[in-house]
């Protein structure tokens, strides 16, 4: 009698255990909030796509291609076709095919996708919800639908189950440094690509430096003609050499826009940064009276940080600043646009009588941790934020602007470790944390084949690789009301080092999947352990399968 007890027992364990391994292992990028997995499979072979008649034309078209690519892959075409007599409200068990339908009552980046044996059901309130639907769809799906081709010898179903979804922050942002190193129109539509694959939902475009303007501004042609290329480029840690070779390029006003457009069929949006007062050598090389001391400048040819700024005494200078803004307003559509306010030495201010003249006049003194010539940098950072919010426009700054006072309304960016972001969120400033330590894709990840990477290694450091990145929690030290006042969280791609597409890639990826768990999932649903085993099964694979350099190992 006892050995029958203990086999029963046994056997218990063991139906427990197999039935718990019954449960399909899921690779998907950034991890949903909630997944239930019900019993069997569904048939994505030959399956019919229907979709609610409230879509907009670019859901739509995202839903084509999604049924466009699984119809390559696997060969047997399913029709798309509006959906007839069924809802959001509709049971599952009253469908065959796959549904796309609108759910008004969802959040805006909320969705759900619910798998049966007969059906799927995917539902969102708008746009941007479908399309993080379908990145997650793709992630379930046979690798080979991302192909472009037959693939023969593939089971064709994906497992039941249901999947409650929506980010933990509203700001999920990747950024692009093309003025040091210029990057083509369609390399930059295949940074936008991998990005929306993995749910970030903005663009932060650097697009002006010291080293290269790099917009077409029609009232200021000489910035393209002229600060659009530099006589060489340093290659080496010595800043006094460079190579020599003329180099640089720009995006006309049709590129921007054009780039706008992709982006935003992608449900990313576009921010602009027109960087200043510092960082404007390429502009002051173009028009020198721009500059305290008249020039002649040329646009750099070294990295770091130069002395020379604009001139911000002349009312001059802020005419040229605002008639740029004017056309950049015109081109970005963002309700964000980035003004820089990062690194300005304050050493020509000093010198210069226009710009002292301005101090007095405005009466601006030492004091409160502040010089006079910071507090100068809040009165341009002031008056650049009262002339974008006549025009509907917020800004964003890099950390340096809360030095002095800062006007409200402003969006501080985090970039000097975490301390700027934890001090402008209680201040009330909302904030996007972007810190060094964690969020900055050109410090080196450790590899003997970065060393001209910025950014140091252990010791004393750690490296600035996927796992330093994974463990970031971005409401550390912030108390729940001054927890409402972060945005979200953003990773940063500087250039000076990062010379091709090649290189881009090896720095950004897997840091950039790591990102998008930091910025979309919940702690308690985030294991890096887990996140390690998705790359390796599912996610290098798909990088190599759509010709992305990555970093190898996890």
């Amino acid at each position: 009698m006892k050995k029958a007890i203990i086999a029963a027992f046994c056997l218990f364990i063991g139906a427990s255990l197999q039935a718990k391994k019954a449960d399909p292992t899921l690779n998907i990028i950034p991890e949903p909030q909630s997944i239930s997995f019900g019993k069997g499979t569904f048939k994505i072979k030959g399956a019919n796509f229907n979709y609610d008649s409230f879509l907009d034309a670019a859901t739509v078209g995202a839903i084509a291609q999604l049924q466009d690519d699984i119809n390559i892959a696997c060969g047997k075409a399913g029709s798309l076709a509006v959906a007839t007599g069924v809802n959001c409200g509709t049971p599952l068990e009253a469908m065959k095919g796959i549904y796309f339908l609108k759910d008004a009552t969802m959040a805006p980046e909320e969705y759900r996708i619910e798998i049966a044996g007969n059906a799927v059901k995917i539902t969102a309130a708008g746009r941007n919800g479908f399309l993080y639907a379908i990145s997650t769809f793709r992630q379930i799906l046979p690798i080979e639908s991302f192909g472009q081709k037959p693939a023969e010898n593939i089971k064709w179903t994906i497992p039941c189950c249901t999947i409650q979804d929506k980010p933990r922050f509203a700001y999920r942002g990747i950024h692009l440094d093309c003025a040091r190193h210029f990057y083509s129109v369609d390399a930059v539509k295949r940074y936008l690509d991998v990005a929306a694959m993995y749910k970030i939902n903005r663009f932060h475009w650097h697009l002006t430096e010291d080293q290269g303007w790099r917009i077409e501004i029609k009232k200021y042609p000489e910035l393209t003609e002229v600060g659009a290329f530099r006589a060489g480029t340093q290659k080496t840690s010595d800043n006094s050499k460079h190579d020599g070779r003329r180099y640089g390029g720009y995006y006309t006003q049709d590129q921007i826009r054009d780039i706008v457009d992709y982006a935003d069929r992608l449900g990313i949006t576009v921010i602009p940064e027109l960087d200043l007062p510092g960082h404007m050598l390429a502009a002051m090389a173009s028009y020198p009276w721009l500059g305290c001391t008249g020039g002649p400048y040329q646009v750099w040819t070294r990295w770091g940080v130069s002395d020379q700024v604009l001139c911000v005494g002349k009312e001059s200078t802020f005419e040229f600043i605002f008639n740029v803004l004017d056309e950049i307003c015109e081109l970005f559509p963002s309700e964000y646009i980035h003004i820089g306010g990062d690194e300005c030495p304050k050493t020509e201010w000093k010198k210069c009588p226009v710009c002292q003249a301005k101090i007095a006049e405005l009466g601006l003194k030492d004091g409160n941790g502040a010089t006079k010539e910071q507090r100068l940098q809040n009165y341009v950072t002031k008056r650049v934020q009262d002339y974008l919010a006549g025009k509907g426009r917020k800004i964003i700054g890099w950390d340096e602007i809360l030095e002095g006072e800062l006007g409200e309304g402003a969006t501080v960016m985090s970039w000097r470790g975490t301390k700027g972001g934890i001090k402008a969120s209680k201040m009330g400033f909302d904030v996007i944390m972007s810190p060094t330590t964690y969020c900055y894709f050109d410090y080196k990840q450790g590899s003997t084949e970065e060393d001209l990477k910025i950014g140091a290694v252990y010791p004393p450091k750690k490296p600035f690789d996927a796992k330093n990145l994974y463990s970031y929690e971005p409401l550390d030290e912030i108390d729940a009301e001054a927890a409402g006042h972060i945005l979200g969280v953003q990773a940063n791609m500087w250039t000076e080092w990062i010379r091709n597409e090649h290189e881009l890639y090896y720095m950004l990826i897997p840091r950039l999947q790591a990102l998008s768990e930091v910025q979309w999932t919940v702690p308690e649903k985030r294991s890096y352990d887990n996140f390690a085993r998705k790359m390796k099964e599912f996610h290098f694979k798909l990088m190599d399968l759509l010709g992305y350099n990555y970093r190898p190992g996890i």
